[in-house]
């Protein structure tokens, strides 16, 4: 008889006692588990592994199927293979770049050997989507390798260098990577067993390239619902003109020219491109021949929107324009008319958490020229108070205002939509490891905001991952679904910026417990931090995006 080792199972919260060396789709058939969908993967110890996973020691196991954000990325990765393998198969010099999420799905472009576009049309993308659908009905097996990483580079090469430029960087003696019959790839997370387990998905044409799109985490059964992003679009388009002008296409291509010592001239130019955007922004406003009076300004946590709005303040009085600021965080109800979520807790995110009939009546009043008086909210009492504070709009004057809602039409249905000025502010997208692994603009938010909370509002990393699923809830109800609604949108990404917040992160994160459901988050933060040569912030100026977060702004936040 095998020797037995015992597990925990959270999602029956039972022991079992299990033959060393089983695998975790094995123990999930034999306890005959069913989870609301099928199963994708599990957390091993709180870390992400795929169903191929062996277990030789006592280990605490939750499955997961695609509702859940960990089983979503390992669906996503999988079709991503399934994808690549499809290519692969019928345009063998050809390799698909997965760009930037857009429109709930993934923009993708094909690329030749030197990494340039290569037009395609709508029969090579029902072409690949048939040859993608037929991997599937094949059940082709995911497996993973582990070799030497000279091994693993020769035979990347025989493909295209994307991943090699990335591996060259790394430093590591072997590397793992996935292998689905003669087709070889590399991710950086867990993938499905099979091909047989992507059940729903579409290929289709998207801004003359091609958009692959997954399922709803919601209801995995269908499609995540498609909604038009042109200005988004249009702000990815400008970041991958900004990096050809860097010439980093990748992280490998980052790192190669860190250890040049090119990072001082990567962080120049790209500060640079930052305030050539916010000027153009102010010309905008300035040069309007019906000048707005209020400039909305909104973004999710962490984007940046403070600085952005007072970068913005000094290159419109550079044009002659005089800008006030208004915070809307000041039209806060008091405290015990704050409206409830699902759970009985305060919702402080709710269009209602603000006074939105005193706000409109103030908005109102400026634009007809009249005189105001601002309420100061005070967070420790949860009380509206008056301070004295007034305030009156000049001609040719301009009120800056940022919040959660700025973008929302309901907001402000009594001022003239000629009136207003709406800016979308974001780390909308970075820079890609290689063609099929990115790191999520979720993640650039909480790195940023880890660092923030920790320095100056006194929690920690721990304490920032666990806010971060009501964050998120937040953003996805007031925020995303009023993006398009912006004039123009601005990214606050940095290309550098990783591998500048990676030295005060690292050690933030390796503070969480391994034995709690954060340290999921923490454990794959740190991971993709790895991928990113580390670089001094002695060159940022004290006015970047940057500085929000690190410390050393010359701004008062």
């Amino acid at each position: 008889m095998l020797p037995s080792v015992t597990v925990f199972c959270k999602n029956t919260k039972e022991y079992y006692d299990i033959p060393r060396g089983t695998s975790l789709l094995e123990l999930y058939n034999q306890i005959g588990l069913s989870l609301p969908y099928p199963v994708v993967a599990a957390r091993v110890n709180y870390k992400v592994q795929n169903l191929n996973f062996l277990v030789y020691k006592p280990k605490d196991i939750e499955f997961l199927d695609v509702t859940s954000s960990a089983g979503m990325r390992c669906y996503v990765r999988t079709l991503s293979m399934v994808m690549g393998c499809a290519v692969s198969e019928l345009y063998p010099d050809a390799d698909v770049r997965i760009e930037h999420p857009i429109s709930n799905g993934y923009f993708c472009t094909l690329r030749d050997a030197k990494g340039e576009k290569i037009s395609i049309d709508a029969q090579m993308i029902a072409a690949i989507k048939n040859r993608m659908q037929q991997i599937i009905n094949e059940n082709r097996p995911i497996s993973t390798e582990e070799k030497q990483i000279k091994e693993v580079m020769q035979i990347f090469r025989q493909r295209h260098d994307a991943e090699n430029t990335l591996f060259e960087t790394l430093g590591n003696p072997y590397c793992r990577y996935n292998k689905m019959g003669e087709y070889n790839d590399y991710y950086i997370g867990a993938l499905m067993p099979s091909a047989g387990y992507i059940n729903v998905f579409d290929l289709q044409p998207l801004y003359k390239d091609m958009i692959l799109r997954v399922p709803s985490r919601k209801n995995p059964t269908a499609l995540e619902d498609f909604c038009q992003q042109d200005k988004m679009f249009e702000i990815f388009n400008e970041f991958i003109r900004w990096n050809k002008l860097l010439r980093i296409a990748n992280v490998g291509e980052f790192n190669k020219a860190c250890k040049k010592q090119k990072s001082f001239e990567m962080i120049k130019l790209s500060e640079a491109l930052h305030e050539k955007k916010v000027a153009q922004i102010a010309d905008m406003i300035s040069s309007r021949e019906n000048r707005p009076t209020f400039i909305m300004i909104s973004g999710p946590s962490s984007s940046g929107k403070t600085t952005f709005s007072m970068r913005l303040r000094i290159q419109l009085m550079v044009n002659g324009v005089q800008p006030v600021v208004i915070s809307m965080d000041n039209y806060f109800v008091n405290r015990e008319d704050t409206p409830k979520d699902e759970n009985g807790d305060w919702d402080f995110e709710h269009l209602h958490a603000l006074d939105l009939p005193l706000f409109r009546q103030h908005l109102s009043e400026l634009l007809d020229g009249k005189e105001i008086s601002l309420p100061t909210y005070n967070f420790e009492t949860g009380k509206r108070e008056y301070r004295g504070n007034t305030l009156q709009l000049n001609p040719g004057e301009v009120c800056i205002i940022e919040g959660l809602h700025a973008l929302n039409p309901e907001l402000l249905p009594n001022i003239p939509r000629e009136a207003l000025f709406k800016i979308y502010v974001s780390a909308i997208t970075s820079v890609n490891l290689d063609n099929h692994n990115w790191i999520p603009t979720t993640d650039v938010r909480l790195i940023r905001r880890i660092v923030r909370d920790y320095r100056y509002r006194g929690y920690s990393a721990l304490e920032t991952i666990a806010r971060g699923a009501s964050v998120r809830r937040g953003e996805e109800r007031w925020i995303y679904p009023f993006q398009e609604e912006a004039d123009v949108m601005f990214n606050s990404a940095l290309l550098f910026e990783l591998a500048v917040l990676k030295r005060h992160v690292e050690p933030m994160l390796a503070e969480v417990p391994k034995y709690c459901d954060e340290y999921t988050d923490a454990h794959r933060l740190l991971k993709e931090l790895s991928y990113f040569e580390s670089i001094p912030e002695k060159e940022i100026p004290p006015t970047s995006f940057l500085r929000e977060f690190v410390g050393g702004s010359s701004f008062r936040y």
